[in-house]
């Protein structure tokens, strides 16, 4: 992820980043929105698990509007220089969050709220005016522990430390090349993201229910047919999900993730004619996690699974 390190001191120095910057305005907004309970479709190994917070419309998008809103309205009483981040620049989010006593960073690294969980998004107004400065929450994860346990492919290495080349949010998202091999079984049906840590978390009993109708499901993604998304053409892909985070991966990525799923689901017809469908895809990156997910499918294996 050279993009956190890229940007030198301006990550942890707001004046860096935005000159004449004196103060930052933290802001949370909650995404968690109705649908299929998480847990069923992760049981279900034939349907699809999106990310919670990719269901919907594209935050950046919903949440910089939000907070431009904010920042005209300080405006037209305090004049000032602003800028309005929602991760689209070399931000400490989670730590500036903490500073302004919106929570504190729990042991998936996270920040955690009593009130909202974790289920919620991070913004920032970068402002050139002396605000009062609000205080920092004490944490209260106290001795659980159950996040470290509950991640698919032991990423959280230790309480507060994630090793994001094994984070399924990683691999399924940022990463462009090919998955690990050996990652590959423990994703599971995880095609774009991953909470479980965020699942298994006893705080997010109380995150509550966005009534932002922008975070709303859209096209059943919460639990869609994996063979169904794989054999969208990219057409329909852009169509579909134009307007949404997972657009950004692009159709080609979707496929990986796709296959590698598919891979991990038990053997059905259907399942077997759609990888041989995409076996001679253009794509190199598409047919060597296609061939890879028939080598899971094969003659023996399906023997296994009558």
């Amino acid at each position: 992820m050279d993009y956190m390190y890229k940007h030198g001191t301006k990550r942890t120095r707001p004046a860096d980043l935005v000159p004449g910057t004196l103060r930052v305005i933290s802001a949370r907004m909650s995404y968690r929105g109705a649908g299929r309970e998480p847990w069923q479709v992760l049981a279900e190994p034939g349907l699809a698990y999106i990310s919670r917070y990719a269901l919907g419309r594209d935050y950046h998008k919903v949440l910089r509007s939000r907070l431009q809103k904010l920042a005209d309205r300080i405006t037209a009483v305090l004049p000032n220089t602003h800028r309005v981040f929602v991760d689209s620049a070399p931000v400490m989010e989670v730590a500036l969050a903490e500073k302004a006593g919106l929570g504190w960073r729990g042991k998936h690294s996270l920040l955690l709220s009593r009130q909202g969980g974790s289920f919620f998004f991070l913004g920032e107004i970068y402002i050139d005016v002396p605000l009062p400065v609000d205080i920092p929450v004490q944490g209260h994860c106290g001795d659980c522990t159950a996040c470290l346990p509950a991640c698919p492919t032991g990423a959280i290495v230790a309480p507060y430390r994630v090793d994001a080349r094994r984070c399924i949010s990683y691999l399924t998202i940022e990463l462009q090349g090919s998955i690990p091999e050996a990652l590959r079984p423990l994703i599971g049906n995880r095609i774009y993201g991953c909470d479980d840590c965020q699942l298994a978390c006893p705080w997010n009993r109380f995150a509550r229910l966005s009534p932002e109708p922008d975070f709303a499901v859209r096209h059943g993604l919460d639990a869609a047919d994996l063979v169904d998304l794989f054999l969208w053409s990219e057409a329909t892909f852009r169509e579909r999900l134009a307007g949404s985070p997972i657009y950004r991966i692009g159709h080609e990525r979707w496929l990986r993730n796709l296959a590698v799923a598919l891979g991990n689901a038990p053997w059905r017809q259907a399942v077997w004619d759609a990888l041989l469908l995409r076996s001679e895809d253009p794509s190199e990156l598409v047919r060597e996690h296609v061939l890879w997910a028939l080598g899971r499918h094969d003659a023996a294996g399906r023997a296994a699974a009558v």
